[in-house]
């Protein structure tokens, strides 16, 4: 590199330098006229927040309580923002700014006044911008959509003075967002970066180069990250509430300012909506597949209202890789597909072939899921097989995780390592109901084994009858010398489940008295201790079914769960008369 060049790049970089230090020395005036082009003296539309507003809490706020994430925290007379925050999770739902909402929904004029005291005090103390949660890249996403969807709260009967202000703050806000850019993980966040600067280039005047060039991206990027049978690129059932509820908006925002949304919006919308259904149980709750946690029942109705189909659930979605079964009152959620690519895998789970049943409103098997609030201490059980209602070889996952602090800084999160790379599922309608035949090869580069599993669903939905098979491909062997393994079913944790004195089944009782037994064919089973993580209240303890077998000595398991229509006391005494299951083999 020539002198010449190294004293043209060094210019370059003391320039910039120099713009940043001005920007951030005039308290982001000259951001303004930096990132947006024309003036910027006036907000034009407000987007609509799709997201429940509880009127009651605004008197909360009012006296100084702010309870996020299960968390409270009393202000004391102090500034909410210099308050040592009880965990990273509150301080998320404080630095996003959505309770602006609730304070919206009261729409009075103490609210009103509360509302613009907490953003003065927010734009008046630089140290706020500092603090590592309010940079990141989706925390700062929210406070951009919560500052433009609630700013007729806070702008309404104010003076001139204080609407420049919280024009320069949030133009200041967007720059960031623009620099969070460079380093922001993939996935879900990126997408709510985009959607946050799409609202930001609407909303505001004289912004349509920006519009074009943010509608650009955006659409690029669903398209990239929604794949065509409508799931997220993450394998996460709760990334489609996540996004849905900003842009279902989105979309109205547009239609509001006379621009055609672009149609990569429209498409992504109209994939993801039937998903919604796919991944609905009987009662509401989404399956616990890959970082689920606790269904926002409240947001799933407000979305489900903009379903115009209102049709049955699909049965397949090879591209996300799900498959659903259902009969009667009956429904089996069952993972068919490899893990996601590395990148927006941090909250991906070793759940292959793993399946949650449910008949009615009552959840029966389940994931153990993830909790909604302190997923640190439960992250490393949550995301392993043994979480799961499959098969686990050794007591090892059929995935491996980055799980070292340091390396889950560098790489946003802890990415799957290794996985299933051939997962295969093939259904069919048999006389007596519909099979589905599943296979993946997680186990096969350590341990030489290959997971099967076959279920069937009879046409009733009365009959749920499955074998698992654990054996090396043909023509190999079991590498190392042991081949144990363990057949999990985990249970809800309103299931009441008792051992049968044969010791080869359990008997289930549904919160609605229905009655299910569990059986298995020449295998013991054990009833042992299990947690239901994605409960609303916080981790439950429950039950889980457990059969444990040598795959050199017994490499298959038939199972079978049966709805019995007589009482507790007659299915017990019949015990001694079990059936073998009619699964076609």
């Amino acid at each position: 590199m020539s002198v010449a060049q190294r004293r043209h790049i060094s210019t370059l970089v003391m320039n910039r330098f120099a713009r940043n230090m001005l920007a951030r020395a005039s308290g982001g005036s000259v951001a303004l006229s930096r990132v947006w082009p024309g003036r910027t003296d006036r907000l034009i539309i407000a987007p609509h927040d799709l997201r429940t507003a509880d009127a009651t809490r605004a008197a909360e706020i009012y006296a100084g309580r702010f309870v996020f994430a299960g968390k409270i925290v009393n202000c004391h007379g102090r500034s909410i923002f210099d308050l040592e925050p009880p965990s990273e999770d509150w301080e998320v739902a404080l630095l996003g700014f959505g309770w602006l909402r609730h304070l919206r929904a009261a729409d009075t004029a103490l609210t009103r006044a509360n509302a613009r005291a907490l953003i003065e005090d927010w734009i008046a103390n630089p140290a706020n911008k500092r603090r590592p949660v309010a940079r990141r890249a989706d925390v700062l996403a929210r406070r951009v959509i919560s500052l433009l969807s609630q700013a007729p709260l806070v702008l309404g009967e104010t003076d001139n003075k204080f609407y420049r202000r919280y024009l320069r703050a949030l133009a200041r806000e967007i720059r960031f967002l623009r620099y969070a850019m460079v380093d922001i993980p993939d996935g879900v966040p990126k997408l709510q970066v985009l959607i946050a600067l799409c609202y930001a280039a609407l909303c505001l005047a004289n912004q349509a180069r920006h519009i074009r060039s943010a509608s650009k991206k955006l659409s690029d990027e669903l398209q990239r990250q929604i794949l065509p049978d409508g799931g997220h690129i993450s394998r996460n059932p709760g990334a489609l509430i996540e996004l849905l509820i900003d842009l279902l908006p989105l979309r109205q925002t547009f239609a509001a300012r006379n621009i055609a949304p672009p149609p990569a919006l429209l498409n992504a919308i109209d994939r993801m909506m039937p998903m919604l259904r796919f991944f609905r149980h009987g009662d509401g709750n989404f399956a616990l597949f890959n970082g689920m946690s606790a269904t926002s029942s409240d947001l799933l109705a407000t979305l489900l209202a903009y379903d115009d189909t209102h049709g049955v659930p699909m049965a397949n979605m090879p591209h996300t890789g799900f498959q659903r079964l259902d009969a009667g009152q009956t429904t089996v959620i069952i993972d068919t597909g490899p893990p996601p690519p590395a990148g927006v895998s941090h909250d991906a789970h070793a759940g292959c072939l793993s399946f949650e049943l449910s008949s009615g409103i009552s959840r029966i098997v389940t994931n153990c899921g993830m909790p909604t609030t302190g997923r640190d201490n439960w992250r490393p059980f949550a995301r392993s097989t043994a979480a799961h209602s499959t098969l686990t070889y050794h007591e090892t996952s059929s995935c491996q995780f980055v799980e070292m602090s340091a390396m889950k800084r560098l790489l946003h999160g802890a990415p799957i390592t290794s996985g299933p790379v051939e997962v295969e599922s093939y259904r069919e309608i048999v006389q007596n109901g519909t099979l589905l035949t599943t296979s993946h090869d997680g186990y096969l580069a350590k341990f030489g084994a290959i997971h099967r599993r076959v279920l069937m669903v009879a046409n009733d939905g009365a009959r749920v009858d499955g074998e698992d098979t654990l054996s090396p491909p043909q023509g190999r062997r079991f590498k190392g010398a042991d081949a144990d393994f363990a057949l999990r079913f985990h249970l809800h944790p309103a299931v009441k489940a008792s051992r049968l004195s044969d010791a080869r089944g359990v008997m289930l009782v549904l919160p609605n008295r229905d009655v299910w037994t569990f059986e298995a064919l020449d295998d013991k089973v054990d009833l042992e201790d299990s947690v239901f993580l994605a409960g609303n209240d916080g981790p439950r303890r429950t039950a889980q079914i457990v059969i444990r077998q040598d795959a050199r000595q017994a490499p298959s398991i038939r199972w079978s769960f049966v709805r019995s229509t007589a009482s507790p006391a007659v299915t017990n005494a019949r015990r001694n008369a079990r059936r073998e299951p009619e699964l076609p083999l």
